[in-house]
């Protein structure tokens, strides 16, 4: 019977139903694994930790604050999203953390209960059982751990997240975040304002040490016995002279407060687009508004010489004239302005038009704050000329008391819009409003005990059938008669695993078919006599066998006895040859001497009656190795040996030959030369695949006649229903056809 091998079992594909059957199989590390899993879940789930997570709701506000904090394009370009991503990003940084950090500090230095917190605190290096404080530095670093920041999507509001084993730090956490980051957005939103009040302030601190100065000044002078007042055109005149002294003034503190914002204003522009500028200078360069800015400019000084007697009907008047013209001409600069703008920045991007107006709008304001005190200069000078022509005994009184009253009129001035200054600042809002506080939680946010604990089960089960499927994927083992079958293997039959023997030190419960001969191993060695008999019509072409392995420890010695006390149990003449004059294994099987024996036979030292021994089982003799010889395999070749099988075949009716593995040595392979037909047994789980195509090929070079292969210690009750099924049936009518 010619057999063709291939490499199939490289590229062998395996249905869901394999699967199912390798999961089946593997039934018991499945059950290990999950179970090992899921107790340490459970174990981990009791023990774990109660973490309490509060938030608290903040909305952001992007339209509001001061002009360079609440103009859009001084923001990053982009949508909603991206301005709260860009203010996420600041409560996320250090800065903010450093922040938060020295407030819980404090909170906890006032704090009553100590033992409330848990975040806050760390190990002593010295002694692990007490509790320190930690450093404003690290505690800022551990809250980066502890909480989280995002956005309700589509919303300008952001929830900030504290996690805590203590549910009042949790809450803690949180509201200081929420409260810091309010603080320092409505710093942001109020610098410009600081900035314009503290440099009020400092002139006005500046102006009131020199008002005292000039008051002091002007007092000394009195007592000293000078002129101690002044007729009423001198009074008159100083009261001008001041007047427009402090008003100048006053236009030059405005002046330089409008070049520090102007220049802020650029420096934003230049980040934009550094060209930018040197476009929009093309147009603010000229002169457009000149005459209006000059006109409003005289009026103003016009109706600042008039101001200070309402009471007079004609001053009051001609106030009111003042109001109506500067009002008129103001109307028309803005108009102006407006027509100018649009037009200088009709062809720019969106995001620089608003500030380009602002720049556009400083620059018109400088200008004529420039106007405004070149034409308070030119009034000063023509009065300074009639304040020269004062006499002389009154000209030092009236310098003092011009100094005194100038001052006067400028730090009232100053007082006046440092106070709105401060009001603006004040009323200025953040963009920043705490909707929800974060309040102290009752049940812990986690761990979730339960999803713990099906996590681990579930995750039991994925490594564990994993691991089955990566064990087989690696197991190059022969497991089924299915795979025998695809490598072009006859699969004879398939051996069930026995139970309680060792075949490496023999026992009598080898030989199962005569110590338990209603076995489901039993019935399995009857059918594959069965198999064995139909393989040939004619009996006497199948009367010597051969049976070997690819490699030790397959079973091949556990075959061979049973295969033989199968064949005794049907009434025919049996004889079991120990061919394996290597490691010899049959007469323990019998409890039996080795010697005399097979090869003491061959060397002619004992007659075929000395060496042939009966067995309990009728009909079965078996012959033992005897002496081990130095050269088995020059021996098996010989003459003596093909004069030995022809001298058996006459004597009984079915002769088995036990030989060595085919693979190790060549002592099979010069047998199969000689006898009916070999069988090769292959051991499930343990025979490798490549060493059983190797041994086929041996097995079918030349004339051997080569039968096919047994399936030994198959395991096919708990792993493959269906064969056990089949087999049962099978073995069955086999055995009903035998009783006939």
């Amino acid at each position: 019977m010619d057999t063709e091998f291939n490499n199939s079992q490289f590229q062998e594909t395996k249905s869901i139903v394999d699967y199912l059957q390798l999961i089946r199989g593997n039934f018991l590390p499945i059950l290990i694994i999950t179970a090992v899993s899921f107790i340490f879940a459970l174990v981990y789930a009791i023990n774990a930790v109660n973490i309490y997570n509060s938030s608290t709701l903040v909305k952001v506000n992007k339209n509001s604050g001061n002009i360079l904090e609440s103009n859009p394009l001084l923001q990053p370009f982009g949508s909603e999203d991206r301005f709260i991503s860009n203010e996420i990003e600041i409560i996320k940084s250090y800065t903010l953390r450093e922040r938060v950090a020295s407030a819980l500090i404090d909170s906890f230095n006032v704090a009553e209960k100590k033992d409330t917190f848990s975040v806050l605190l760390t190990s002593d290096k010295l002694d692990q059982t007490k509790k320190k404080l930690l450093t404003k530095d690290a505690l800022a670093q551990t809250l980066l751990g502890v909480t989280t920041v995002e956005q309700k999507r589509g919303l300008d509001f952001v929830i900030l997240s504290a996690s805590s084993p203590s549910p009042y730090e949790a809450a803690l956490i949180a509201n200081t975040y929420a409260s810091e980051y309010r603080n320092l957005n409505l710093m942001f939103n109020r610098d410009q304002l600081i900035v314009v009040k503290n440099y009020l302030d400092e002139q006005r601190t500046e102006k009131l040490d020199q008002l005292n100065g000039a008051e002091e000044t002007l007092k000394a002078f009195q007592e000293s016995g000078g002129i101690i007042a002044l007729d009423n055109q001198a009074s008159n005149l100083i009261s001008q002279i001041s007047t427009l002294e402090a008003s100048k003034s006053m236009q030059e503190i405005e002046l330089k407060s409008a070049q520090t914002a102007l220049e802020s204003y650029r420096n934003q522009l230049s980040k934009l687009d550094p060209d930018a500028l040197d476009y929009l200078s093309q147009y603010t360069s000229k002169g457009y508004f000149e005459q209006l800015q000059t006109e409003i400019a005289k009026l103003e000084i016009q109706k600042l010489l008039v101001s200070g007697n309402e009471k007079d009907p004609k001053n009051a008047k001609a106030l009111k004239e003042f109001d109506l013209k500067i009002n008129m001409l103001q109307d028309k600069l803005d108009e102006e302005i407006e027509k100018f703008q649009k037009g200088a920045v009709a062809s720019t991007p969106q995001e620089y038009r608003t500030l380009s107006f602002e720049i556009i709008d400083l620059e018109i304001k400088e200008k004529g704050l420039n106007y405004s005190i070149a034409q308070l200069a030119g009034m000063l000078g023509q009065y300074e000329n009639k304040f020269g022509l004062l006499p002389r005994n009154a000209i030092e009184l009236a310098k003092l008391t011009r100094t005194r009253e100038g001052l006067e009129k400028l730090y009232t001035l100053i007082e006046q819009r440092f106070q709105e200054a401060v009001i603006n600042e004040q009323s200025q809002p953040g963009n920043v409003v705490v909707i929800e506080a974060a309040r102290i939680m009752t049940e812990p946010a986690k761990p979730n005990r339960t999803l713990i604990v099906i996590i681990g089960l579930v995750l039991g089960l994925v490594v564990s059938i994993s691991y089955v499927f990566i064990r087989d994927y690696f197991d190059k083992t022969v497991k089924t008669p299915d795979q025998l079958t695809k490598l072009g293997f006859n699969v004879l039959s398939w051996i069930p695993r026995i139970e309680g023997i060792d075949a490496s030190k023999g026992s009598s419960n080898e030989f199962i078919v005569f110590s338990k001969p209603d076995s489901i191993p039993a019935e399995a060695f009857r059918a594959l006599r069965t198999r064995l008999q139909f393989t040939s019509p004619d009996p006497e072409k199948m009367k010597v066998v051969l049976i070997t392995s690819s490699a030790p420890t397959e079973g091949k010695t556990i075959i061979s006895t049973n295969l033989a006390g199968s064949f005794a149990q049907i009434n025919k003449r049996v004889l079991l040859v120990d061919c394996d004059l290597r490691k010899p294994r049959v007469h323990n099987v019998f409890n039996m001497n080795r010697h005399p024996g097979l090869v003491d036979y061959l060397f002619r030292n004992n007659t075929m009656e000395e060496i042939v021994r009966k067995t309990e089982m009728p009909n079965l003799d078996f012959i033992p190795c005897g002496t081990i010889p130095p050269n088995p395999a020059e021996l098996l070749e010989s003459d003596a040996m093909q004069k030995f099988i022809a001298t058996v075949r006459d004597m009984y009716d079915f002769i088995i030959l036990d030989t060595p593995p085919v693979i190790a040595v060549t002592d099979s392979e010069i047998l199969s030369r000689h006898v009916d037909g070999s069988i090769l047994v292959v051991s499930a789980d343990t025979t490798e695949m490549e060493l059983l195509r190797r041994a086929g090929e041996i097995l079918k070079q030349g004339k051997h006649h080569f039968i096919g292969a047994v399936l030994n210690n198959f395991v096919y009750k708990s792993s493959y229903g269906s064969y056990y099924k089949y087999y049962y049936y099978y073995s069955r009518s086999t055995k009903s056809g035998d009783n006939a």
